[in-house]
């Protein structure tokens, strides 16, 4: 395990010059007033110190008929490029060269994470030409308006213009929406053009609605564009200037966004593609842009089911719960390997939900403003299936159909299997990130399955929750860190977890387990660290030592210090019993029970 952790670490000074290289190019293009000839410049500056071996390394940028070069640059055969497409087109070429051979890599003399590194230029390079032809396209609105003096035309009339010019593709969707929406309000003028569209063809133009048993003549919908002056005259001749402006303006926005409801809602699409699109919307929205509702709605849901589960009654509290920035700040705090499509698992889906129901709820209730929420990084669900496949595991996925004695028999030695097994170079860079950030506070590395908190099937206490003092060196604390995740990943093969799900019918179900990393609030007392009291609380009270008390009154069970016997429920436990909705009435009456 020593030699890969070392070597690990080396490697990180070399991802080290990569986010400088990203940093100072970022710095660039956030620059609104910079042009395009001084961001290729400063790219092409940028680039040598961010690869390998900078000293040999050159740069090109070929923008249309513009080329751009790195001083003293030399052709040569050691090349990396990549094309930045914008609009489904090719608009510029990025080439890195050594200009002298050296030792073979992933991608002959550079490295993969190099390959991320230029693929990363180029997205960041695309979006920014794209913003820049926003603008233009904006000053050239600007100028339209000017002609508003000259040509007295309603601001929206304008706008069309430019659309039509600009982006036929956004005209035709808008004068669709335009013309349902007055067929919707009722506009019979609305309704006729409907019918007309793409029917031409038919000699029967009946309600079209009534159920045939033959298929209809497929229609091009291409005509709308055709269409969209009689469209909007008819809108012109029966809603305001304002209203008309503001429903283009709703539709324009909400196309806008269509990028993200797009990757959201493929499903091939991987959490990278998925990150990348959420920080994508956020740079639009800093632009002021609101979403319509039904818009911030479905975005809200998708985002849910990608992230944390698909169980319809929990999208159907946690929509009303969730916004899609507390998804752009979750995603900062995700571990997850390349090409993962995996959730946080129920533990991680309920706690986050809990949050945001506390957070809504504190200008109502003074004391909830009092609950925080300690610092948490999640790693998905299926960075536990790269780690059974990347240490060659795979035989151990058909444990769970074994007798259970024979299960419980093997579980000790399967457990040592995995704390001696290794994790992927990229997860142990993220983990290492991680522990930068939490400094060295003591953790709990807790289990966070798929099947974990669900409705129906709660696993308490089933998959393990490890406690970590986190002390020591930086290399100690990591292999710490990592032996906890690997023990609490093999737990899913725990002979109890496993007769948990045989008892619920959950046993063919895919499991895969996120994993939870907290901070442990507490302090120092001693040599020790830990909390003044933990627990666990019910909302409805099965355990009722007064008739007074009502099942809708809930139930506490607090201990002092650490939570462990709380949940366990041992012989010789020793919680504090408090039904929330009558707190007088103490489980504990007599001295001897105090």
């Amino acid at each position: 395990m020593n030699k890969p952790i070392d070597k690990i670490l080396e490697d990180l000074q070399e991802r080290a010059k990569e986010l400088n290289c990203l940093y100072k190019i970022e710095e660039l293009l956030n620059n609104p007033d910079a042009s395009l000839n001084e961001i290729f410049e400063g790219i092409i500056e940028a680039i040598p110190p961010g690869w390998q071996y900078p000293d040999i390394c050159k740069a090109r940028i070929t923008f249309g008929d513009k080329v751009y070069k790195s001083p003293g640059f030399k052709e040569t055969s050691w090349v990396q490029s990549t094309e930045t497409i914008v609009q489904e087109k090719a608009v510029a070429k990025i080439e890195v060269f050594y200009t002298e051979k050296m030792p073979q890599a992933d991608e002959g003399p550079f490295l993969k994470e190099e390959r991320k590194l230029i693929n990363t230029i180029s997205d960041r390079l695309g979006h920014f030409i794209i913003h820049q032809q926003l603008r233009s396209a904006y000053h050239e609105w600007q100028s339209a308006k000017e002609e508003l003096l000259k040509k007295p035309k309603a601001d929206w009339w304008i706008i069309l213009e430019m659309l039509h010019r600009t982006d036929q593709n956004l005209l035709q969707r808008i004068s669709r929406k335009m013309l349902n929406y007055l067929c919707w309000i009722g506009i019979p003028e609305a309704e006729q053009l409907l019918r007309r569209i793409g029917t031409e063809q038919q000699n029967d133009t009946t309600d079209l609605l009534i159920e045939q048993n033959r298929p209809l003549l497929r229609e091009n919908l291409h005509n709308f564009l055709q269409y969209h002056e009689e469209t909007f005259r008819i809108a012109e001749s029966n809603l305001s200037s304002d209203e008309i402006l503001s429903l283009i303006q709703k539709w324009i926005k909400d196309d806008k966004s269509s990028f993200l409801f797009n990757v959201l809602e493929n499903l091939d699409a991987s959490l990278m593609e998925i990150t990348d699109a959420v920080d994508r919307y956020f740079h639009i929205a800093d632009e002021g842009i609101e979403f319509s509702p039904d818009t911030e709605i479905g975005l809200r849901v998708s985002l849910i089911r990608r992230f944390l589960t698909d169980q319809l009654e929990y999208i159907n509290i946690a929509k009303d719960f969730f916004g899609i920035r507390d998804f752009y700040n979750l995603i900062q705090h995700i571990i997850f390997p390349e090409r993962s499509h995996g959730k946080l698992g129920g533990k991680s889906a309920g706690l986050l939900l809990a949050a945001q129901i506390i957070r809504k709820a504190h200008d109502d209730n003074e004391h909830l403003k009092k609950i925080k929420i300690p610092k948490t990084w999640y790693i998905n669900s299926d960075t536990v299936s790269k780690f059974i496949h990347y240490n060659n595991l795979e035989d151990l996925l058909n444990q769970k159909y074994k007798e259970i004695d024979q299960i419980r028999q093997e579980y000790p030695h399967i457990v040592q299997i995995f704390k001696n097994s290794y994790f992927s170079p990229d997860i142990v860079k993220s983990l290492s990130m991680m522990l930068d950030e939490l400094g060295d506070t003591p953790l709990i590395v807790r289990s966070s399955s798929l099947l974990e908190d669900r409705i129906g099937a709660a696993f308490f206490g089933k998959y393990k929750s490890l406690f970590l003092a986190n002390q020591g060196t930086k290399k100690e604390r990591l292999n710490s860190l990592m032996d906890a995740i690997a023990e609490v990943y093999a737990s899913v093969f725990s002979p109890d977890a496993i007769q948990y799900r045989i008892e619920r019918g959950l046993l063919d179900f895919h499991e895969e387990m996120g994993i939870m990393i907290q901070e442990v609030i507490g302090k120092k007392v001693g040599k020790y660290f830990l909390p003044a009291f933990a627990g666990v609380a019910f909302s409805n009270n099965e355990f009722r030592w007064s008739p007074r008390i009502k099942r809708e009154d809930g139930l506490i069970r607090l201990v002092p210090g650490l939570g462990t016997r709380a949940v366990d429920r041992l012989s010789d436990d020793y919680p504090v019993l408090i039904a929330p909705g009558q707190p007088g009435l103490r489980a504990n009456v007599t001295t001897e029970e105090v």
